[in-house]
């Protein structure tokens, strides 16, 4: 599954230092679809254009200030997770709590990167998370077993992420962390930052839901792997390699 994603990475790699055009207009593309595809799973009305004019500093008529505000806190949290990447910082549970500070900022300040104190479901998934009492425990294990990982990156990632929304360790806004953390990861690691498309998230839901009661990653990790694999592409098709 991974010799693929390997391959386009190295034959990235040869083209750099990438153009700086390039690598500017990709990273505002990247910020847009991420923060409006991963606001849309989680239920959020706005476009696709809609979250760029927001994310311009407008104010969109019909559309609640929630929405304005996750849009607004989400590129801030993609910022400070590119900030971590840029300072090689060591992925710790601060890292955890401070990225979902950023998600649930101006929205739910009182829970914001705090655990959570009250048992939670998942609506529409089979899995239930741990009684709120184990959520310490079990982040302090996360990121222990994440620290000794010694797989590929793709799979790495994709497993921080799994592990992640089985914990839920808090009330609201663990998807939208959940796939801060997994690109943080692949960023880390060298490799392009995935979306995780709002018209694959039924898909996404079950192979999350899979990975949670039957412990089979595969459909997951295929999800994660084919998002890679688009995401190397595109770069490859704009540096004059597609």
């Amino acid at each position: 599954m991974f010799t693929k994603i390997d391959a386009l990475q190295e034959k990235l790699n040869s083209f750099r230092p990438l153009p700086k055009n390039t690598v500017k207009s990709l990273h505002e593309q990247l910020i847009l679809e991420w923060t409006y595809n991963s606001n849309a799973i989680e239920g959020n009305t706005l476009t696709l254009k809609e979250t760029k004019v927001v994310l311009e500093g407008i104010t969109i008529g019909g559309k609640s200030m929630r929405e304005h505000f996750e849009a607004i806190s989400h590129k801030e949290a993609i910022d400070y997770v590119e900030a971590i990447v840029t300072n090689d910082e060591q992925f710790t549970e601060h890292v955890i709590k401070s990225i979902h500070q950023l998600i649930l900022k101006d929205i739910d300040n009182d829970n914001a990167g705090v655990y959570r104190k009250e048992n939670v479901l998942i609506a529409g998934a089979e899995h239930t998370p741990p009684d709120h009492i184990l959520v310490d425990e079990q982040m302090a294990g996360l990121v222990k077993d994440y620290n000794q990982f010694k797989g590929h990156p793709l799979e790495r990632a994709a497993k921080l992420h799994i592990d992640f929304v089985k914990i839920h360790p808090f009330v609201d806004g663990n998807g939208r962390t959940a796939r801060l953390l997994m690109n943080l990861d692949l960023m880390k690691a060298g490799l392009q930052p995935v979306v995780i498309k709002a018209a694959d998230r039924l898909s996404y839901y079950e192979a999350l839901d899979k990975a949670h009661t039957l412990n089979q990653i595969d459909d997951f990790l295929l999800l994660a792997s084919n998002a890679e694999e688009e995401a190397l592409n595109k770069v490859l098709a704009l540096v004059g390699d597609g």
